[in-house]
């Protein structure tokens, strides 16, 4: 299923109300963003148009959107792909959906001459844009036959690495941020067209039209996960105009990758609805900006215990060990980002401190109080692949 390593691309996707407008896909130098092709209609235009047949009774018959990740990876968005079954029921759990199949050749995962990918299904979500029975369905991709995960499937080889130690219950928050992107797709929200906007300071976690920008996108992506059954914690305006962060978890093991990936899906369709785009780059504009990370909090039930802070900061040590191999699969870009300004440490040093958000690894407050917790690794980029990072810090701690 999924990621491997990766170009940058925009992806203009269609949208039913806007009418005659058709998909495009092209390469450029530019962040990968997601928006809506042809004229931007309003919102209330756009919303109406896709209420329009909301009401429809579908004759008892349930839309499954089976969702899954292409092969072009993770350099500032995600190639997430999807199509719908017609169902006779809605599912209650994932034994009752079957495999289905998709051309693996024009997703980069297969060649023409054996082009069939088997799409498992692995998770079930309401479906927040269809509503009543409708569902959305997370798969792995696999190959026939054999049912083997295929080279980009990433979360086979994550789940086998959370089984070998269930026991230890491993907890994860990831914080996501991501950046709004003008239709042009050039400039974050809150950009002038000529100039920049006032600096970093009062947007973050701010309130009104200066600061807060693009709250009605971020407050659709909340309702739309909470709709889902996404375990999304909370959200806030960030750094940087036209920047936000939302949290998901804590969920163990496995549940924080499903959780993280269906997330994003939501969060493309909300923007492909309301016509702007979203980049997970992170480092969406270069010079005195705050880049975009995922910062992963972590935690196994022994840090949880008391007395539980003398193996957080064993943890911490072993991840200092490897910090190389860790760079190396926490987010491509990651250079841009990890800087040793705007709140992050050199990306050729490991560190970590409490509360310290300069520091590699920051440990919190209450944590050090209370002897026991979490920590969080401030060092995944916004565009990281959550089945790699979750497993590979267990790996690194635990196994």
């Amino acid at each position: 299923m999924f990621a491997r390593g990766l170009r940058q691309l925009r992806f203009a996707a269609p949208v039913a109300c806007a009418a005659g407008t058709v998909q495009t896909w092209r390469s450029d130098q530019r962040p990968r963003l997601f928006s809506m092709g042809g004229t931007t209609p309003t919102t209330a235009k756009c919303e109406e148009a896709s209420n329009f047949l909301a009401d429809l009774p579908q004759n008892g018959k349930v839309m499954a959107e089976y969702v899954w990740l292409g092969a072009s990876g993770t350099t500032g968005g995600f190639d997430i792909r999807s199509k719908t079954m017609t169902l006779e029921k809605k599912p209650t759990k994932v034994s009752e959906l079957r495999v289905w199949n998709y051309d693996g050749s024009s997703t980069g995962q297969a060649p023409g001459s054996d082009s069939e990918v088997l799409l498992k299904p692995v998770a079930v979500y309401n479906d927040p844009f269809r509503r009543g029975d409708n569902v959305l369905v997370l798969c792995e991709a696999v190959l026939p036959v054999t049912n083997q995960p295929i080279p980009t499937n990433t979360r086979t080889k994550a789940k086998a690495i959370f089984d070998k130690k269930l026991e230890l219950e491993p907890w994860f928050g990831i914080e996501q941020e991501y950046t709004l992107i003008k239709k042009d797709g050039i400039r974050p929200l809150g950009f002038p067209e000529v100039g920049s906007p006032a600096p970093q300071g009062p947007y973050y976690c701010g309130a009104g039209f200066d600061s807060a920008i693009g709250r009605p996108i971020a407050d659709m992506h909340y309702k739309a996960c909470l709709y889902a059954g996404v375990k999304i914690a909370g959200q806030n305006a960030e750094v940087m105009p036209g920047q936000w962060e939302y949290q998901i978890g804590p969920c163990e093991g496995i549940q924080s990758g499903d959780d993280m990936w269906i997330s994003r899906y939501l969060m493309v369709r909300v923007c492909e609805s309301l016509g702007v785009n979203v980049t997970f780059d992170p480092k969406p504009m270069s010079g005195d900006w705050n880049g975009a990370g995922c910062h992963t909090n972590y935690s196994t039930a022994p840090m949880r215990a008391p007395g539980g802070y003398t193996e957080i900061i064993k943890a911490i040590e072993k991840l200092g060990a490897k910090h190389e191999e860790h760079i190396k699969v926490y987010g491509e870009g990651n250079e841009r980002r990890l800087t040793g300004a705007h709140e992050t440490a050199p990306i050729t040093k490991f560190s970590y401190g409490v509360a310290n958000r300069g520091c590699s690894v920051r440990i919190p407050r209450d944590a050090e109080a209370n002897k026991c917790g979490y920590f969080e690794d401030r060092r995944p980029a916004s565009n990281m692949d959550p089945y790699v990072v979750t497993s590979k810090i267990f790996e690194t701690t635990c196994l």
